[in-house]
């Protein structure tokens, strides 16, 4: 029976609805026709566009649909796109910070920020890591035709600047990088003996360079002669062992002219002996890596749900296909045994958005990861998202910076952004 009460509540909700089109953010959200509590509601400091989930949205007001990724654009079927007969729900698409734990608020801080510094060209960009003793971040751009140059990002500038630069000899498309002893390692992702007119091959491997100097040395291009397939990413532990991992995408990507060799796996290599380990095959395209600040705990993204052809052929090195959101969205926990093996796989999280790409770890244990149009701040201990950053760009990795590593600079597909707020990240030079 249609009610006055519920005549007064369709002409209020419809009065919302135009002022959010309008960009006029509400201080309140009705609740729904049923009762209930609105799903989301504006919260927060006013420094940035926060909204809140009640309770997750794990209930929500029939009808409601989600389309799923049309397999071709990361930012396609994202959670704000959701259609939900709640008004409120119109605020999230709108929305810097999507807040859905309490515990958010702690590393908000007063003043959080989410603020676009660069709009770059539209295809991956990745590896970002931040030199503190130079106070500068170099990034990648591992998308074919692939660049010789790196990026680096001085902070010692506000507003920062943006440039191009080049190691000596050249790192080609290097996918993820981290610093250890004041010296970076890059993992150099794609594999050609024509770079250059001919006069410069490379093949996925670890290069480790002097971000002072420019001056950079493969230090692992071969697993007993085979090619790896694409060092993706790596993380150095305390000992000076390099941990990374290996999926196929150079060859789904053309950025080898070689077809993979070798299982998707990710492995340990110790450079003062040059053994390699496997220590995981399990994944279906094993991604970002990263390890607890105490080293008991190895963090592995899944994102084997974006997967290509294999054969020797050019038609499979055409591109990749999004499989659907039924497989490979996952980051894994595994347990570090004797500071040697990973034991006891366990998943923490799966992606709300496309895949979990690159990942960094926080010095209260927090998980920060890429996934489609923005990052996901996850607590691994209890396996949830506590918030979420959105972007209009594709994140596909990340890292901690500033003097007080309390900025988040995100880097993906057509831009980079940083971040202002409490969260800490490891230290790391």
């Amino acid at each position: 029976m249609y009610t006055f009460a519920s005549f007064i509540y369709h002409i209020i909700a419809m009065l919302q609805a135009f002022l959010l089109a309008a960009g006029v953010a509400a201080a309140y959200s009705l609740p729904n026709s049923n009762g209930a509590p609105p799903l989301a509601q504006k919260c927060g400091p006013s420094s940035a566009k926060i909204v809140c989930m009640h309770k997750y949205a794990s209930v929500m007001p029939y009808h409601f649909y989600r389309e799923p990724s049309n397999g071709k654009d990361p930012g396609s079927g994202n959670f704000a796109s959701t259609n939900v007969s709640d008004p409120s729900f119109a605020q999230v698409a709108d929305a810097d910070i999507i807040v859905f734990d309490e515990a958010a608020f702690k590393i908000l801080g007063d003043k959080p920020s989410v603020q676009k510094m660069f709009e770059i060209e539209k295809k991956g960009h990745e590896a970002p890591v931040y030199v503190p003793s130079m106070e500068k971040i170099f990034f990648g751009e591992p998308a074919a035709p692939a660049p010789l140059h790196q990026f680096v990002i001085d902070l010692n500038k506000e507003p920062p600047t943006l440039q191009p630069y080049t190691f000596d000899p050249p790192i080609y498309a290097p996918n993820g990088a981290t610093i250890y002893k004041g010296k970076l390692y890059w993992a150099q992702s794609g594999g050609s003996k024509s770079l250059e007119g001919g006069r410069l091959e490379a093949r996925p491997g670890i290069v480790a360079a002097d971000p002072k100097t420019g001056k950079s040395e493969t230090i692992l291009n071969n697993f007993y002669g085979y090619y790896f397939n694409q060092i993706n990413d790596l993380v150095v532990d305390s000992k000076g062992d390099i941990w990374f991992t290996d999926p196929q995408y150079a060859w789904f990507s053309n950025l080898s002219d070689t077809p993979p060799r070798l299982q998707p796996s990710t492995y340990r290599f110790r450079p003062s002996t040059g053994a390699v380990s496997i220590v995981d095959d399990t994944c279906r395209q094993p991604n970002g890596i990263a390890i607890s600040a105490d080293e008991k705990t190895m963090y592995i993204a899944d994102s084997g749900s974006v997967n290509g052809d294999v054969s020797d052929s050019a038609q499979a090195m055409s591109g990749t296909t999004f499989n659907g959101t039924t497989v490979g969205r996952t980051i894994y926990a595994y347990d570090i045994l004797k500071g040697k093996f990973l034991a006891n796989k366990r998943p923490i999280y799966v992606a709300q958005d496309w895949i979990p790409d690159g990942v960094k770890v926080a010095t209260n244990g927090y998980l920060v990861t890429g996934a489609g149009l923005g990052v996901d701040v996850i607590d691994p201990e209890e396996g949830t998202v506590v918030m979420r950053i959105q972007t209009d760009y594709p994140v596909q990795n990340l890292a901690f910076a500033g003097k007080d590593r309390k900025q988040l600079w995100m880097v993906g597909i057509g831009g980079v952004t940083r971040v202002n707020w409490e969260l800490e990240g490891v230290k790391l030079e």
